[in-house]
């Protein structure tokens, strides 16, 4: 399964590698966050928030200047300089002590990641053909999950409240992995460019195409609705409502936040060549509406954890840590489908601006997540925070449904049937 997944070109199979690399920084810090700011820098839980809210505020502003960029010169000179940025911020947050430090910090952090993203898939999908296009952003998923999956499991047996060195730690770690990333496409100095020469030859002198014909695109609008509903409700609230709620309301050891992190690798690393397979052929607006039931399955699961049973040890760790399994095999759904059909809807000339605006709904969702997160949990209305996170999901999945009108079968993922050749009467 594994070699019927990875990419034709070797250029792409590096692209992977360095996937891997950051991925690896990432899951070093993607648990601890908030509990860094709150409980080793005693940050107040709501300023931690709408610190970690300004860093998605940032991206979501850059991510359109980031596509246009992409755009007019290549993904190679805009994804260079922002791998490097986001190592310094990383590297930055280890030194912080003050509420200006965090933001001064986060600001590093969003100017570099604000491009990286819609950088890094326009690089892939040149390198990928449209057949092997969606498994190549599966595979490209396990890889990011594995890296993540193998930092949460170090960062939780290695960090301490009680030790802020610790946290210092794998914030300078995370610094150094972004070299990965960044020194695999230094070396590939063909990889990148720009896609068309010049917008004008394709276009004429009078046609100006931009981010309003990308908003003109029905299907597209509709697909980043149910992208904004679907991260708002689900990813985004991993780094502040997940943590939060695991430690503060199901009394949740910052180590089984870890584990929970590696289950959901765990399932996402095994089930994920096997969901590749069985994606081909079938509808990818079904496969989305699915995600969205498994995101609303996985916080019940996480309420119950927290609701019933009082402050069971026992059941605090298994539903904190059910939570990353179910929520897992949703992402497993997700990865190949939403990126393929971004790149699907795009076209050559705008494609570096479709991947920006689907990269923004993690701008978006990052501001609303923590600032909607932080105060509910602060207000001990948890149980609130999970029925809206869990409505989300569930209203996402109906605009999944809607979108199938939207496009074509072929779009949709479906095979499109030969046609049969009509014979002439003698």
């Amino acid at each position: 399964m594994l070699r019927d997944a990875l990419p034709a070109r070797p250029e792409a199979r590096r692209q992977l590698v360095g996937t891997l690399f950051s991925s690896l920084g990432r899951g070093l810090t993607l648990p601890f966050l908030y509990i860094y700011l709150t409980e080793v820098r005693h940050l107040p839980g709501a300023t931690a928030g709408l610190a970690i809210g300004w860093f998605g505020l940032l991206t979501l502003l850059l991510a359109p200047l980031g596509g246009t960029l992409i755009d007019r010169y290549g993904a190679r000179r805009v994804v260079l300089p922002a791998l490097a940025l986001s190592s310094l911020g990383s590297g930055s947050l280890a030194l912080v002590g003050t509420v200006w430090q965090a933001f001064a910090s986060l600001t590093v952090c969003g100017l570099g990641g604000a491009a990286i993203w819609a950088g890094q898939n326009t690089i892939m999908t040149t390198l990928t053909g449209d057949q092997e296009r969606q498994r190549v952003f599966g595979l490209q998923f396990a890889l990011l999950n594995l890296g993540i999956g193998i930092g949460s499991a170090v960062a939780g047996t290695v960090v301490d409240v009680t030790r802020p060195g610790t946290f210092q730690f794998i914030y300078v770690a995370d610094m150094l992995c972004y070299a990965g990333p960044f020194l695999i496409l230094l070396t590939m100095p063909k990889v990148g460019r720009r896609l068309v020469a010049t917008e004008r030859a394709a276009t004429g002198p009078k046609e100006r195409r931009g981010y309003a014909e990308v908003l003109r695109h029905r299907p597209f609008r509709r697909l980043m609705l149910f992208s904004v509903l679907l991260t708002v409700s689900g990813y985004a609230q991993l780094e502040v409502g997940f943590t939060g709620f695991a430690t503060k309301v199901a009394g949740a050891s910052t180590q089984i936040v870890g584990y929970s992190f590696t289950a959901n690798t765990i399932v996402i690393v095994v089930a994920q060549l096997l969901v590749i397979r069985l994606l081909q052929g079938r509808s990818r607006t079904r496969a989305l509406m699915t995600v969205g039931a498994l995101f609303a399955t996985a916080w019940l699961v996480l309420g119950i954890a927290g609701y019933v049973d009082g402050r069971s040890t026992v059941v605090s760790a298994v539903g904190v840590i059910a939570f990353g399994g179910i929520f897992a095999l949703g992402e497993t759904l997700l990865s190949p489908i939403n990126p393929a059909l971004v790149n699907e809807l795009a076209s050559d000339e705008l494609r570096g601006r479709y991947n920006a605006l689907s990269s923004m709904v993690w701008g978006v969702s990052a501001v609303i997540a923590p600032v909607s997160a932080g105060p509910l949990l602060a207000a001990g209305l948890g149980g609130l925070w999970i029925i809206l996170v869990a409505t989300g999901c569930l209203a996402a999945s109906a605009v999944a449904y809607s979108l199938r009108t939207l496009i074509t079968p072929a779009q949709d993922g479906l095979p499109t049937p030969t046609p049969v050749p009509v014979l002439s009467p003698a």
